[in-house]
């Protein structure tokens, strides 16, 4: 299994500079050729890639150093050193790129962009050649390569998606996911099943939404309670959001002031996104009533009730989540 990782510390350096080369021409009949001492190859980039198949910064909790290489020295003749090789770090999109110790934002591929490049290798030095003049013929001199530039990063995960998913512990999100996406989440009816964010894409006409379901939860999560602020900070980077209550237990408005107020105290403009309210499980017993006191209850939200393996109420969420999308846009 695939731990989600959403921080990681990695040290990351572009390559030095080759250096460039003292040598003079040595031929049969040339006694005193003159200097021809190549010039050295530049140190290899770091660069930051996007890579859309990536949802977790996992992979960077494996390998937490990247120094690209440095350039080869010259040599005679006048030849180049080689460039040293980039180094290419594969990044989910929502990554943020901090300065381990300032905090200071670098980056934030919150966009569309593919690639970063963060150091530029150290240039090559000039080999001897460069420096023979009228009056210095041969000099036994060349650059040494300039450094390449180094660092400590912290990168952090914020999951971008199109909704939401936020609930208590059990109340359907990741069966909704499944109906609703090509995502398969685990389910069972014990509480904190999920224990990471999962993403799922519902193809809606010639829509593509991302839809995240957030893990469960509780009253104190803004302090830390369960999964806490881990994960309450991923629900920062959605358009909007979708709170789904479950119908079959009688605190339905009661879990809806505990949602609220505790991304509320996470953050004020969580309140602030598009949203709508999913009444769930309507297929049990006793839902329905608890449908028209949810509905009655929350007279200025917008409140449906859903099956989801029933698919009951399914078109009309979609309809919504098209629309919720386009307005948190």
């Amino acid at each position: 299994m695939n731990r989600f990782v959403d921080e990681a510390v990695i040290d990351v350096a572009s390559g030095n500079g080759g250096a460039g080369s003292v040598h003079f021409r040595r031929e049969k009949y040339v006694p005193r050729g003159g200097p021809d001492g190549g010039d050295g190859g530049n140190g290899g980039d770091v660069i930051f890639e996007v890579r859309a198949n990536l949802k977790t910064l996992s992979h960077l909790s494996m390998r937490r150093v990247f120094h690209a290489e440095n350039g080869q020295p010259g040599a005679g003749r006048r030849k180049h050193g080689r460039n040293g090789h980039s180094v290419r770090i594969p990044v989910p999109p929502g990554t943020l790129v901090k300065e381990a110790e300032s905090g200071r934002l670098l980056k934030d591929f919150s966009t569309q962009e593919d690639s970063w490049l963060l150091f530029t290798g150290g240039r090559g030095g000039k080999g001897n050649w460069h420096f023979s003049t009228p009056s210095r013929q041969t000099p036994r001199f060349a650059q040494p390569g300039r450094p390449g530039s180094q660092c400590l990063l912290r990168l952090e995960l914020n999951i971008i998606a199109d909704i939401g998913l936020v609930g208590l512990p059990n109340a359907g999100k990741s069966t909704l996911l499944s109906v609703l996406t090509n995502a398969h989440p685990r389910i069972a009816s014990y509480p904190f099943t999920t224990k990471i964010p999962n993403i799922g894409v519902m193809a809606y006409y010639d829509q593509d939404i991302l839809l995240a379901d957030i893990p469960g939860i509780i009253a104190g999560a803004s302090g830390g309670a369960g999964l806490g602020l881990r994960f309450l900070k991923h629900i920062n980077r959605t358009r909007a959001l979708a709170f789904l209550l479950d119908l079959s237990a009688d605190a339905c408005l009661e879990s809806f002031a505990t949602l609220t107020k505790e991304l509320g105290t996470f953050s004020r403009e969580l309140l602030r996104k598009p949203r709508v309210v999913l009444g769930t499980k309507l297929d049990l017993e006793g839902a329905a009533d608890n449908l028209r006191v949810l509905q009655a209850g929350l007279p200025d939200e917008q409140v449906v009730g859903i099956s989801a393996p029933l698919r009951q109420g399914l078109p009309q969420v979609q309809r919504l989540f098209a629309s919720l999308a386009a307005a948190g846009s």
